[in-house]
């Protein structure tokens, strides 16, 4: 038990929102002007009573957690995984005292670092050198310490040349790098890390799973929610899998994930978004993706001597010179088999980008993938600036091997073949 640093018991957070039951803009003037007063009246009661206020004609109460209790010990690296809307973030928020949970108890020894949102802590007016201080102060250093780290951090943040500008004015790459760079110079007891790093660059990502991993390594606890699978799996010894505010499943981070992986996707060979809900920016969404072969019967299960083809659909209002259009190919252990843009080719090639609807293909030729479960998660970013759509598996599909010609051809699992791709090569006798 003294090893323990977090313990849960029980934990459980209810939220109240508000659903709007009228007639929304086809309400007629004496109507609107009669719900404006309903809401106006429940607002000061609310207000007066001590409760939070809530917007809409009806209330519904929504878990976001509920029943969840674990134990992590002092110099874990533990991983929570789930898709959106699992409970992730609240589970931190309140790791982190953020919230107050609505029931149970959760124990923390040490002190807590957290990086759960991009610029949290930081002043915009401000500017990086004096955001430093103002964010060091916050997350409990002194004036001492963070002169002591100074250098240190604004070296991991590569930040130099901007830091006596206002922060308003970074991009958000350059806003998380210093925001990770303080929280991690801290050499917190407990540090918490959410899917902020997924607005840096491929290589700045890299640097700050090296960074985490020396934490981890020097016996201080990490707990890191990320849709990079082979990030959890590199970096974390153990993992939680939450499901609509649930523990499924706890364990080490192999197990876990590759369970997590098989049925995330539940062979959904399409995703497609409402305009509202639809992920990306005011610049770019995406609005689907999916495989298939041609076939409509294939149903999320394809043959791979046949090519799969991979079609997403966005809109663009803004054009931008940068824009990478992409995804990443993980199996069911969620190694990253490949990442493929529309700039991997010369840029004669390209395919043009459209301002409105714009609708791409892309070929897996047949005779590569080798046989098993494969997950597939959109990319969308401006190249060495930040990404605007980084998600985890939102299509999943299963390839079942049959390319072989070879009276040869075999494995040891006829379902599969040694290796993560299973390409037939070319091979010549020597002149």
């Amino acid at each position: 038990m003294s090893d323990s640093v977090i313990k849960a018991e029980n934990l459980g957070k209810r939220y109240t929102i508000g659903h709007q039951t009228g007639k929304g803009d086809r309400a007629t003037f004496r109507e609107a002007l009669l719900r404006h007063m309903r809401d106006l009246w429940n607002k000061t009661r609310d207000l007066a009573q001590g409760k939070p206020i809530i917007q809409g004609d009806t209330q519904e109460e929504v878990w976001a957690l509920k029943g969840v209790s674990f134990e992590i010990r002092r110099g874990e690296a533990a991983g929570i995984i789930g898709r959106n809307g699992a409970g992730k973030s609240t589970l931190l928020k309140i790791l982190s005292r953020i919230t107050e949970p609505t029931e149970g108890r959760v124990t923390i020894k040490g002190r807590v670092a957290s990086l759960l949102e991009v610029g949290t802590g930081f002043h915009s007016e401000l500017s990086g050198r004096e955001n430093i201080y103002l964010n060091g102060t916050i997350l409990g250093m002194t004036r001492a310490e963070i002169k002591r780290k100074f250098d240190a951090i604004v070296g991991f943040a590569e930040v130099e040349k901007y830091l006596d500008t206002p922060v308003k004015r970074y991009s958000s790459g350059m806003y998380v790098r210093l925001a990770f760079a303080v929280a991690a110079h801290l050499e917190p007891e407990i540090l918490v890390v959410d899917e902020v790093l997924a607005v840096g660059d491929a290589e700045f990502q890299k640097k700050c799973l090296g960074k985490m991993g020396e934490v981890a390594k020097a016996g201080r606890t990490v707990l890191f929610v990320s849709h990079n699978m082979g990030a959890v799996q590199s970096l974390c010894g153990t993992a939680f899998h939450l499901e609509s505010g649930r523990i499924a499943q706890t364990g080490d981070s192999k197990t876990v994930v590759s369970n997590y992986l098989s049925g995330s996707g539940r062979n959904t060979s399409v995703m497609k978004w409402r305009d509202e809900s639809a992920p990306g920016n005011e610049d770019v969404r995406l609005k689907s993706i999916g495989v298939n072969t041609g076939n409509r019967d294939d149903r999320g299960v394809y043959q791979s001597r046949n090519s799969i083809f991979v079609e997403m659909q966005f809109t663009v209002n803004k054009i931008h010179s940068a824009l990478c259009i992409g995804f990443d190919l993980l199996n069911s252990q969620g190694e990253t088999i490949l990442r493929s843009y529309q700039t991997d080719m010369s840029p004669a090639d390209w395919p043009k980008v459209r301002q409105g609807d714009n609708l791409w293909r892309c070929t897996i030729p047949g005779g590569l993938l080798n046989g098993g479960i494969y997950n597939l998660c959109p990319r969308i970013g401006l190249h060495n600036l930040n990404w605007i759509v980084y998600l985890g598996t939102v299509v999943q599909f299963e390839v079942i091997l049959d390319h072989g010609v070879s009276p040869f051809w075999s494995s040891l699992d006829s379902r599969s073949r040694p290796g993560i791709i299973a390409p037939v090569f070319k091979w010549e006798s020597g002149p």
